[in-house]
């Protein structure tokens, strides 16, 4: 992540009020700088799939790098879906609601949201519905 725009620091704590201005603003620029990463890297990720030599006379070489580019756009996929989940933190943000279980309503701990930003339930909501999936999937 581009620390620049978030290591000033301050790091949340649970000593202070939950989500105060200060803890917003760290989470925001947090969640930003992971964006603009990532949009970062899918610029590269094109400009290296625009400038490959598309003319590989070899057959494997050509499938390889099918391969390759295959893998890439999946990788692609799954970072537009972040940036998605990151879209919708950022407004949790701006409405009140970032930082609180979507679940119980209750604070997710800092902690949690420090390691994940993008979190949207409590680690016991999270492992109850972990829980549910593998109940359902191997049920």
């Amino acid at each position: 992540m581009a620390a620049d725009m978030v290591d000033d620091g301050y790091t949340p704590s649970e000593s202070e009020t939950f989500m105060n201005e200060r803890q917003r603003d760290y989470f925001r620029r947090k969640l930003l700088a992971w964006k603009e990463d990532i949009l970062r890297e899918s610029r590269e990720t094109l400009v290296a799939l625009q400038t490959e030599n598309e003319n590989h006379p070899d057959v494997a070489d050509r499938a390889s790098s099918e391969t390759d580019r295959a893998i890439e756009l999946r990788a692609r996929d799954r970072q537009r879906k972040l940036i998605a989940k990151i879209e919708s933190a950022l407004g949790r943000l701006d409405d009140g609601t970032y930082g609180y279980c979507e679940e119980t309503g209750e604070p997710i701990s800092l902690k949690r949201l420090d390691a994940r930003p993008i979190a949207t339930l409590s680690v016991e909501a999270q492992e109850r519905h972990e829980k549910r999936e593998r109940v359902y999937r191997d049920g």
